[in-house]
């Protein structure tokens, strides 16, 4: 068994209580490590810790060009250890070792490199003013952020939430989830090599309610929360959050609509599509759960997906071959059999696997009121509706009290600014999935969150502007 601790002030330590949980390797079904597990004693000594490196430490009073530096150290860092993290993704959560390595790996290293150059090359306004006077803005870090990840991409998500406050200047308590902790301990002992001053960068580990989760988030000492995961734990948090008027920003749930037309390039299209809904055994927020398609190719189409999802590879996340391992945890795998039990719509391929595995799942004929088609399934299990016109396509896509993203698959260039523009989704991708700018805005409307972060505007959620305003002439 492999031990990993909570990181509090640039330390490694046990819980106060000495209380530790095991990690459960889901391909296994057995314990592969233990983790100390925080109390709301643990979690207070985490916040103290980043708030004295805030108040009283380096860390905000550095330069752009100086905490960058320590920054891109820490990608260089997370790439030389990239099979050690890799590893503890997979074991943690079943993810294919090969997605973790060739994808995850690569892309916290890119958050850590393009947050540190982002602050340190990002430009600020200036307000020339008729009266004699000039007026600017400057962007001055928070303080303390609590940054509650989830557990389907651990630390790539950890990095998307901790590269841009760190860049800015801000201290953090980092709270991975409990089925997967190894990655943000391993993180966070990168970080006090890389030079990162004690107390900077905090990991505790924990449960939510009535444990170290919830005492973060009613932490009067801390300035800011960052949420990714399911919609009703994002509700509980905002009620906490509202305790002490702390800001939040949240991603939260999807059930991503998937648009395909019949002038689609349909190799594409399929293949897109097949990303869309199996990448990391469907447990994605932006998967392309439901898959809507012009009734003119539509037999065509789910002939050729059912054969694309019928030929990929279910197995051992070590094997370099798996291209979809099993399921994050037993609750999670229960779960999603549970929608297959009854999916309310006929079955063309897929169901249970071995152990904890789903088989790519395709589901013809689900009433648009099914719980398939209303809520989160979080699985490789993906519906596909028929539609007869653009403004079909669009209401079907938009019926949903989710909101994070949609794809459309046309070539027709003007439909497809149209249909982005009808959608309700925070982004919307055309004949491709997953591409990102990170400039760009990113979260979701509805059910799917609150606030954007990315470029500028991690920079606003992270920061706390402030108008200087100068009298120039007597």
């Amino acid at each position: 068994m492999v031990s990993f601790g909570h990181v509090i002030d640039g330390e490694e330590r046990g819980s106060r209580h000495g209380a530790r949980f095991d990690s459960v390797d889901p391909w296994a079904r057995e314990p592969w490590a233990d983790v100390a597990l925080g109390t709301a004693e643990d979690a207070s000594d985490a916040v103290a810790a980043a708030r004295r490196a805030f108040d009283e430490g380096p860390w905000p009073r550095m330069g752009h060009a100086e905490r960058g530096a320590l920054l891109h150290r820490l990608a260089d860092l997370v790439e030389e250890n990239s099979d050690e993290l890799a590893r503890a993704d997979s074991r943690d959560m079943g993810k294919p070792v090969a997605d973790a390595a060739g994808k995850d790996v690569p892309r916290t290293a890119q958050n850590f490199r393009f947050f540190a150059d982002h602050a340190r090359l990002a430009t600020a306004e200036a307000y020339p003013m008729d009266t004699g006077h000039h007026a600017y803005a400057r962007f001055e870090p928070a303080g303390v952020v609590a940054a509650i990840a989830p557990w389907n991409f651990p630390l790539m998500l950890e990095s998307w939430k901790v590269a841009p406050a760190l860049a800015w200047g801000n201290t953090i308590v980092l709270k991975p989830a409990e089925d997967t902790p190894a990655s943000a301990t391993i993180l966070a002992r990168l970080a006090v090599e890389a030079g990162l001053p004690s107390g900077v960068l905090n990991v505790l580990h924990g449960y939510g309610p009535d444990s170290a989760g919830e005492a973060l988030t009613t932490d009067p000492r801390v300035d800011r929360i960052t949420f990714t995961g399911e919609s009703g734990t994002g509700r509980a948090i905002t009620a906490a959050a509202a305790r002490n008027l702390t800001p939040v920003s949240l991603e939260l749930g999807g059930k991503g609509a998937n648009l395909v037309f019949a002038d689609a390039d349909l190799a594409a299209a399929v293949d897109w599509s097949i990303k869309a809904i199996f990448t990391n055994a469907g447990q994605v927020c932006l998967a392309g759960s439901r898959l809507y398609v012009e009734h003119a190719v539509f037999d065509e189409f789910t002939a050729r997906f059912v054969a694309a999802a019928e030929a990929l590879v279910v197995g051992d996340p070590a094997d370099p071959r798996t291209q979809i391992g099993p399921l994050a945890s037993e609750t999670h795998w229960k779960k999603v059999c549970g929608y297959l039990e009854d999916p309310a719509g006929k079955v063309l391929t897929g169901g249970r696997g071995d152990g904890w595995t789903v088989r790519p799942t395709v589901i013809v004929d689900a009433p648009a009121d099914a719980p398939i088609q209303r809520e989160e399934v979080f699985g490789p299990v993906v519906t596909l509706t028929p539609f007869d016109s653009e403004a079909e396509a669009v209401r079907l896509a938009n019926d949903s009290p989710y909101g994070l993203n949609a794809m459309v698959f046309t070539e027709n260039l003007s439909r497809a600014h149209r249909v982005a523009a009808a959608l309700r989704a925070g982004t919307v991708w055309t004949n491709c999935f997953f591409v990102r700018d990170l400039r760009a805005p990113f979260g979701g409307v509805g059910d799917s969150g609150w606030g954007r972060e990315g470029g500028n505007f991690s920079r606003e959620f992270f920061t706390e502007p402030k108008a200087v305003v100068m009298a120039i002439q007597p």
